[in-house]
């Protein structure tokens, strides 16, 4: 994975584990990674990983089984409620950048069924 260096490490790779999350590349009450497998897998401390977790953990998207290790959550109604929150954070970053770009509503929606027809050609 590589990282942007203005966003921080476990921020991004708490986005990450959401969104494989949402998209099913990770399932509800799979096992994650031990901290240090993880780490190593990523290439970043396993403090860093031990915070994403106690994050997610905090957020109710993982839980930790003393001696057996961390998991996702298998709370169905947590996962798409994740997958709005998602959607309407990329959505927010979308529009502030159409309105810096002077785009109105009507003009974002031209754009975006062009854009579908010409994907669709």
């Amino acid at each position: 994975m590589e990282f942007d260096n203005e966003i921080p490490i476990y921020l991004q790779i708490m986005a990450m584990i959401k969104t494989d999350l949402v998209i099913g590349k990770i399932l509800k009450g799979d096992k994650l990674l031990s901290t240090r497998d993880m780490a190593v897998a990523l290439k970043v401390n396993p403090n860093t990983i031990a915070r994403v977790y106690r994050e997610l953990e905090s957020e109710s998207i993982c839980f930790t089984k003393r001696g057996m290790g961390t998991f996702i959550t298998e709370d169905e109604s947590k996962i798409e409620s994740l997958k709005e929150q998602l959607v309407d954070d990329y959505l927010s970053q979308f529009m502030k950048k159409m309105e810096q770009l002077n785009y109105s509503i009507g003009d974002i929606i031209t754009k975006l069924k062009r854009f579908e027809e010409a994907t669709h050609e």
